[in-house]
């Protein structure tokens, strides 16, 4: 299948309950964006901010896992930002997700600070003085921070939640004191879930969620681990990633 612009294939989220266009070149979408929205909190009639939101991948989780609640998205890219708009209306809930182009450090005018239940992100994971950039231009701007730094991901974030809203992020385990600074004296109610890749190996992503102008102490949970020895999906990382079942942080 192709795009106007780009070429483009259709694969499948939620074992195959979602579907999804992406540039055959660049970013793929993998498992980060889906257990990303199923850490969200969300309940039906509850405004969600997706910050970077590609195509689409975790906003469609989300409205397909929350019947009735509502999704905006921003993002820098156009070409994704139009197969955004295409995977919603392909999925038949383009009357829940909308998706705008924009920089976080520049919003558009209509994106009002404070009035989201909850913002949800999966930035760049990598600083630009420490990367090695994908030659892929597409590629490297999903990777690799740019104008943009984690702080700022941060400081977006908690602007345009709401007061006792929550974000959640997805990050690289090796990054985590970063982002909690950036979260201290700001949000509250930290919890830190670790992404074990298999029981006898390190976590290498971290879903960290807080509630903004909150007081209570920060969590750390066991974690979610990924992978059996074989390399099968645990079966609690199945109903996650194939059956669209929420993560519980509680």
């Amino acid at each position: 299948m192709t795009n106007a612009r780009v070429p483009v294939s259709e694969d499948t989220l939620l074992g195959g309950s979602v579907r999804l266009l992406q540039p055959v070149e660049g970013y793929r979408v993998a498992v980060d964006p889906v257990l990303l929205a199923a850490a969200v909190p969300a309940g039906a009639g509850d405004a969600v901010l997706d910050l970077g939101c590609g195509v689409g991948a975790a906003a469609l989780c989300l409205a397909m896992r929350v019947p009735q609640c509502r999704v905006t998205g921003i993002e820098l890219q156009r070409d994704l930002v139009r197969l955004a708009g295409e995977n919603a209306a392909l999925n038949g809930i383009a009357d829940r997700i909308t998706v705008m182009a924009g920089d976080i450090r520049h919003p558009p005018p209509r994106l009002e600070p404070g009035r989201f239940a909850h913002v949800m992100a999966n930035p760049p994971y990598m600083q630009a003085e420490a990367a090695n950039p994908s030659p892929l231009a597409a590629k490297a701007a999903a990777t690799v921070e740019g104008g943009a730094d984690l702080a700022a991901w941060v400081r977006f974030a908690l602007t345009m939640a709401r007061p006792r809203g929550s974000i959640t992020f997805i990050h690289r385990a090796d990054r985590l004191e970063h982002l909690l600074a950036h979260l201290a004296g700001r949000a509250g109610g930290i919890v830190v879930l670790p992404l074990w890749p298999s029981e006898a190996k390190p976590a290498k992503r971290v879903i960290v969620h807080a509630r903004k102008d909150s007081a209570a102490p920060t969590r750390l949970l066991p974690g979610l681990v990924l992978h059996e020895a074989d390399g099968r999906y645990t079966a609690a990382a199945d109903a996650v990633l194939r059956h669209g079942e929420s993560i519980d942080l509680s």
